[in-house]
């Protein structure tokens, strides 16, 4: 299991590393492994040209040192230095003597030297004074300009970028020197990598509030931070390489992200004694005169979903027997429709309130989706003894919470948290990153799996189909929603392939998904 730890968890595991290690050890191991990457990423290091955008602190530390180590196997390194006095000085040293050079950017003067001296009447030499600082601020603009021009002729020169601007500390977008600088990057043709984590993202909750810099590669350092996993920060980070330096991460983390590994110890496999009533039967009460196909999906979902058997009720019932005859329909509501282990409820179900209401008061598991999140009594889902899942994607998300869609877009890691709260259900947000988060707090899981043409009319319904089924067949709320998402992600990847794909594509992918994290062809 991939996981993630806050800035405040990584930062005590440092300062006790560094207690117990040689002055500097610590940043020289973080520096060799972030020169192993860039190395890896030039294919040859001799002659290649390297631009350091480096800030005060570690993180410009770390720059410098891994400039300096490229700059003796022959790179022609460069460091742009946007806080030239309080540049890591060992680093600079570092990478003076391997033969690197420095270009240092000052921001401009705007300091106004001639207010006390109006206050003191003294008009002529008001005057001489405004003129004298005049002269000086235009003499520093242009040597600013000049340095500036020289920096972005080096950027847009270069074969690659190592963006030392901000550590994990950082909050809230860059500053305008880095700012313009980052932009000639994002304009430029070299290879763009991120020391620890893109400049400008918040490495805890991945939130973007300005300009920051786009990576091709994220090297981080002990352990992925939580920005590096979550959207909008994700997509600043391109491809993100662990460097292990040895640190000691006690607790939970923040985030966990389920591999292959973890998702087969999950899945259900019927024993050579079960039966169908054995491996669960989840209830689907979706669909509606108007959105017959969300019935059909969701029940295309379920039967791919390890349960034994699938019991529909609603008014689509033809339609969903003229696609899957296997399926148990019931025209009598959910609490007349027979034994079920677990129940989904809203897709496609229009107004239906009524049948919201009846299995949100049944005693199983229940995932919510849909139109039945927008029907749903909070009350009566944060009164459930039995576990609830809600699965909405930012728009629906984001109606629940009373807040712009683009707030959840932006926040989504606090916003997935807070809707579990409110509601105290387990919550699946789906997105671009999809995140499930437990009501009791603990570590939210992030799918690292699924495909941008997964954005297409029905494929919700599908997961939540396929959720519901593994809720019946015993997983708890958070590993039903977290294996769900995983197999469903994938599944989007095998039936696109890179192409568009329909949701009963995907549905009819699930079983390839779930054959390839079981290993069942090997």
């Amino acid at each position: 299991m991939r996981t993630a730890y806050s800035v405040e968890t990584v930062r005590a595991a440092e300062r006790e590393l560094m207690a117990r290690l040689p002055e500097g050890a610590l940043m020289q191991r973080a520096a060799a492994g972030l020169a192993a990457a860039c190395a890896d990423l030039l294919g040859r290091v001799y002659g290649r040209r390297v631009v350091l955008l480096v800030g005060s602190g570690d993180n410009g530390g770390d720059a410098l040192y891994a400039g300096a180590r490229l700059a003796r196997r022959g790179a022609g390194v460069t460091a742009v230095l946007l806080a030239p006095e309080r540049a890591h000085a060992a680093g600079l040293a570092a990478l003076r003597r391997a033969g690197g050079r420095t270009v240092e950017i000052t921001a401009t003067a705007e300091t106004d030297k001639t207010t006390d001296t109006a206050k003191n009447g003294d008009t002529a030499k008001t005057a001489d004074t405004a003129k004298t600082a005049d002269t000086a601020k235009t003499a520093e603009t242009a040597d600013t300009a000049k340095t500036f021009e020289t920096a972005e002729h080096a950027i847009r020169n270069a074969d690659l970028l190592l963006d030392g601007i901000v550590g994990i500390g950082g909050k809230g977008g860059l500053r305008p020197d880095a700012a313009r600088l980052a932009a000639v990057a994002d304009s430029a043709r070299c290879a763009v990598v991120a020391v620890d984590l893109p400049s400008g993202v918040d490495a805890d909750t991945g939130e973007v509030r300005g300009a920051a810099v786009r990576a091709d590669l994220t090297v981080t350092f002990g352990t992925h931070k939580p920005g590096l996993l979550v959207d909008p920060a994700r997509e600043y980070a391109g491809s993100v390489r662990l460097v292990d330096i040895g640190l000691d991460l006690p607790g939970q983390p923040v985030l966990e992200a389920l591999q292959h590994a973890d998702v087969r110890r999950l899945l259900p496999v019927p024993s050579g004694e079960s039966d169908k009533y054995r491996r669960g039967v989840v209830g689907i009460a979706a669909g509606s005169a108007r959105y017959p196909g969300a019935a059909v999906l969701a029940v295309a979902g379920a039967l791919r979903g390890g349960a034994g058997a699938v019991r529909y009720v609603g008014p689509a019932g033809d339609a969903v027997l003229a696609r899957f005859p296997e399926t148990l329909v019931s025209d009598r509501g959910p609490r007349q429709a027979g034994r079920v282990q677990a129940w989904v409820v809203g897709p496609g179900a229009g107004d239906d309130a009524s049948a919201v209401a009846e299995v949100l008061a049944s005693d199983v598991p229940v995932l919510v989706d849909a139109d039945g999140l927008r029907l749903a009594d909070r009350d009566a889902v944060r009164a459930r003894t039995a576990p609830t899942l809600m699965t909405p994607h930012a728009g629906e998300a984001a109606a629940l919470l009373g807040v712009p869609r683009e707030e959840v877009e932006g926040a989504r890691l606090a916003s997935a948290r807070e809707l579990a709260a409110r509601y105290d259900a387990t919550v699946l947000l789906k997105g671009s990153t999809t995140l499930v988060a437990d009501p009791g707090g603990g570590a939210v899981r992030v799918n690292p799996t699924g495909t941008a043409w997964l954005a297409t009319a029905g494929s919700g319904d599908v997961l939540s189909g396929l959720a519901g089924s593994l809720l019946a067949s015993g997983l708890g709320a958070l590993d039903a929603g977290s294996t769900a998402a995983y197999l469903h992600g994938l599944a989007g990847r095998f039936a696109a392939d890179g192409a568009p794909v329909g949701a009963h594509d995907v549905a009819d992918a699930v079983p390839e998904a779930w054959r390839d994290v079981r290993d069942l062809d090997d």
